[in-house]
């Protein structure tokens, strides 16, 4: 569930775009938000990716039955967009469209992800 539809009752094409961020990020993760815990402190799934992302240790967070891949520039794509799409100011988010093509592309230049929404860590 988006924020601004838990806390304010809206939804919207945006809203789509966060649960899609938050989707991307638990399957490469393989962890799932509403069930997260991490013992070094981050006490959701995007306060873990967003420190391990703003760490410069990205791939910290992916799931270790992906094992050695030879697409860890995917990977770190695909964590970089599903922070773009969790984004607190709704704003921020990219569109559906925007993110098909970022999937689709490596040399669209992507903003840089702040803070995700909900997050708690510092």
């Amino acid at each position: 569930m988006a924020p601004e539809y838990a806390m304010h009752g809206q939804y919207s094409v945006k809203s789509d775009v966060f649960s899609f961020g938050v989707l991307l990020l638990e399957i490469i993760s393989g962890k799932k938000n509403s069930s997260f815990y991490q013992s070094d402190g981050a006490g959701d799934l995007l306060s873990y990716v967003w420190k391990n992302w703003r760490d410069g240790t990205p791939l910290n967070i992916m799931d270790p039955t992906f094992g050695e891949s030879d697409s860890r520039n995917e990977v770190i794509q695909c964590i970089h967009i599903g922070l773009l799409c969790v984004q607190e100011d709704v704003n921020e988010r990219p569109t559906m469209a925007s993110v098909v093509l970022m999937l689709n592309s490596y040399s669209i230049t992507k903003p840089t992800p702040r803070q995700p929404a909900f997050s708690f860590g510092n």
